[in-house]
């Protein structure tokens, strides 16, 4: 079940998100040689429902500096639901997917009123596909 309270601070938090995302875009756009590292990485989800991963998805595309290229459907069993997202500012994939994971964390919590299961360190260490240097 939804808490509009957290809800509301989730939101609230994005629009920070999205405010910080702009001033680096910014900055990255005045600085001779940029200072962005982009790169794609593959995130398996904790989301379960069609609105947890639309909402989401949704929240890191709608951050500057972030996009969503892809989402594939994972079984209910063994293969969680993994978006493919590009990433412009981060230092290396391990701390885009920490940034990722925390925001799935703050969504999750205000979406089912409880935080979710910690991220297992199976899952950091088998999100595969990186490549950095890539563009978009």
């Amino acid at each position: 079940m939804i808490d509009p309270l957290r809800l509301l601070g989730y939101f609230l938090w994005i629009f920070k998100e999205i405010v910080s995302g702009t001033l680096s875009m910014t900055t990255s756009l005045f600085t001779p040689r940029g200072y962005s590292r982009p790169m794609i990485v593959q995130v398996p989800l904790r989301c379960t429902t069609d609105l947890e991963i639309t909402m989401f998805a949704s929240s890191i595309t709608i951050t500057p500096g972030t996009l969503v290229v892809a989402i594939a459907a994972g079984d209910e069993a063994d293969d969680p639901p993994t978006l493919f997202v590009h990433v412009l500012f981060a230092d290396s994939e391990a701390d885009a997917l920490d940034g990722l994971y925390d925001m799935e964390t703050r969504l999750l919590t205000a979406m089912r009123r409880r935080p979710p299961k910690p991220v297992a360190d199976a899952i950091l260490r088998g999100a595969q596909g990186t490549q950095e240097g890539e563009t978009a």
